[in-house]
């Protein structure tokens, strides 16, 4: 949840989309492209006809001119969902990746990819260089999702999917990747555009590129898990319930429950603690209750006293 600040200054969201975008640029211009293992999507597909005309057309460049008639049929069939943090994200994204790249009229000295450490990732840590490549995208993709931006692209058609035939979106984007990298996989193949690695090689990373970013950008969305939620039943409820308020210093709620199986009423306690605590208090159930019956669940946002606010 945003903070009442981010929501006073809703320009702020701009610049995070334009750090994201940034980030996200870094991890395709740099790390992904001359490596040739594509992130499926329109910048997948951007990659593609980039090897096809023999890199004579910036990546960049293709991605802007390939999100600009989809953002316009995602406006036309969705409404204004797709407004202008979507405008604002897949345009800077696209700049960032041919501005990093050499590509941009006037600052063509630039050239990050041409740097030593790049040259030295590709040629003796390839793994590695994908890996960065991965956790960039994932990262600067989450940022972008996280203040109401989009990369246009495979999200729009995705959305349309599910509005006219039904399909769920995350479907819709895995068919879409699929093919994107598979396509991508021929061209490189049939161009013989790697000559030290097979394409079937380089598909294979693509894929395990696109489970590393998307897990990270479920992370960033979601948050890490700093807590955790216990529920505990015990027939020393008040003890433990006494121990965690007084030894730990954390709030517990006591709830009326009726047990089935014993048929019994009883209390369960329920409270939210912090990662470093739980050891603590399972040792000191453990001490209080042998036998007592605990749940522990993640989570990954509280708000209230004792705990750090998100975004």
């Amino acid at each position: 949840m945003k903070s009442k600040f981010l929501k006073k200054y809703p320009f702020l969201d701009y610049i995070f989309i334009a750090i994201g975008a940034a980030i996200m640029a870094l991890g395709i211009g740099i790390f992904l492209v001359d490596a040739k293992v594509v992130p499926g999507g329109v910048s997948g597909l951007s990659m593609a006809i980039h090897y096809l005309s023999n890199k004579s057309v910036p990546v960049g460049l293709m991605m802007w001119l390939l999100n600009v008639p989809l953002y316009a049929w995602g406006i036309k069939e969705l409404g204004k969902q797709f407004g202008a943090r979507t405008f604002f994200g897949f345009t800077l994204n696209s700049f960032f990746i041919d501005l990093y790249r050499g590509d941009v009229p006037g600052l063509r000295f630039i050239k990050l990819q041409e740097t030593q450490t790049i040259k030295d990732l590709m040629a003796h840590d390839f793994l590695f260089l994908i890996l960065i490549g991965a956790v960039l995208l994932g990262v600067g993709l989450g940022i972008i999702f996280k203040f109401k931006g989009t990369t246009a692209g495979s999200d729009i058609v995705a959305a349309i999917m599910q509005k006219r035939f039904g399909w769920k979106p995350g479907q819709a984007i895995m068919f879409i990747d699929f093919f994107v990298i598979a396509l991508a996989g021929f061209i490189i193949e049939v161009k013989h555009l790697s000559p030290d690695r097979p394409a079937f090689s380089l598909t294979l990373y693509a894929f395990f590129l696109l489970f590393i970013s998307s897990k990270l950008v479920d992370t960033i969305l979601d948050g890490f898990d700093y807590a955790r939620m216990v529920y505990i039943i015990s027939d020393k409820a008040e003890e433990i319930a006494n121990c965690i308020m007084h030894d730990m210093s954390r709030g517990a709620t006591g709830i009326k429950a009726h047990g089935l199986y014993k048929n019994t009423d009883r209390e369960i306690i329920f409270t939210v603690i912090t990662l470093k605590e739980l050891t603590t208090l399972t040792d000191t159930i453990n001490e209080i209750d042998p036998n007592a019956f605990v749940i522990i669940g993640n989570v990954h946002e509280v708000h209230g006293e004792g705990f750090r606010r998100r975004f």
